[in-house]
């Protein structure tokens, strides 16, 4: 795929302007019940506008003038030099709650000493003079030792990620893989989630090979109670996948500690998501004027 840009349209397809207005509502929707404005946000489009034209379409992969960067983006040369030296470089760190919460998730959730004969995530002892390895300190600690385990399961029993048995028992909630509640790492994982799925989707339609898996099954009027089995029936199915890939992944990061795969490192996303709504309701024909009836003369 070319790093240059499209040759330079009075107006862009209009199936891709329709298309970017319907995914960006929800979070123009999203951005208002927070109190991002137009202004704030239009700022902040100018300024990704300027990083990707700089990072992405650059000629022989050398860092793009201040010319060449509002010739890509649009932007006014000016505006992109105030951006340009406002911009911090490189990408930002994933906020370190949340790594450390995913790899230890990810961790209980496949890693063969932390589940039952059915795949499940065992419940764990809270001390590990109580349950030795099999244990949730044991377990924070095998991920970060630089932590307190104590630190993180007072803010997973705050976040619903976990909950305590009478028995003093630390069980892993099934949906744990994201937070349902904590703003901060439900904000985090809004922006890791949908990023790499809009990155698979606008990979496939600039036609990138080999393309990403980026696919889903939709219906439009089926009954609610319906919707709600099927919602039902999407979370499990998720689910297991989800647990699939992660205990593929733990098994294939032993196996190159061991001397295994040595390729060149990467990163990789896989996820589920289910939305309903209610059906737009059926456009009406226009209501014809009544026709005057003629009167017969006397």
């Amino acid at each position: 795929m070319s790093n240059e840009p499209a040759p330079s349209e009075a107006h862009p397809p209009r199936v891709l302007v329709q298309a970017l207005t319907r995914a960006l509502r929800p979070l123009v929707k999203l951005m208002l019940s927070r109190g991002v404005t137009f202004t704030y946000a239009s700022e902040l489009l100018k300024s990704l506008f300027v990083e990707v034209a700089d990072r992405d379409f650059r000629i022989d992969d050398k860092k793009s003038t201040d010319s060449r960067v509002s010739l890509v983006s649009g932007v006014h040369r000016k505006e992109v030099s105030r951006l340009r030296q406002a911009m911090e470089s490189g990408e930002e760190a994933v906020p370190a709650v949340v790594s450390i919460g995913a790899q230890v998730v990810a961790r209980w959730m496949g890693a063969p000493e932390y589940i039952d004969g059915d795949g499940a995530p065992l419940a764990l002892a809270r001390f590990a003079s109580e349950g030795g390895d099999r244990s949730f300190e044991a377990l924070v600690a095998r991920v970060n030792r630089d932590i307190r385990p104590r630190v993180v399961l007072d803010e997973w029993l705050r976040l619903g990620v976990v909950h305590m048995d009478e028995q003093g028992l630390v069980h892993l909630n099934a949906d744990a893989f994201v937070p349902a509640k904590g703003f901060d790492e439900m904000s985090f994982y809004l922006g890791h989630n949908l990023h790499d799925h809009a990155a698979a989707a606008a990979h496939n339609l600039m036609g990138a090979q080999p393309p990403f898996l980026e696919r889903s099954v939709h219906y439009d009027g089926v009954g609610a109670d319906t919707v709600a089995k099927l919602a039902q029936q999407a979370g499990t199915l998720g689910m297991q996948a989800l647990v699939t890939v992660n205990k593929s992944v733990l098994a294939s990061s032993k196996r190159a500690g061991g001397g295994g795969d040595k390729s060149q490192r990467q990163r990789m996303t896989f996820g589920v998501y289910f939305y309903a709504e209610d059906s737009a309701p059926p456009e009406q024909a226009p209501a014809r004027p009544a026709k005057k009836r003629a009167k017969a003369g006397k």
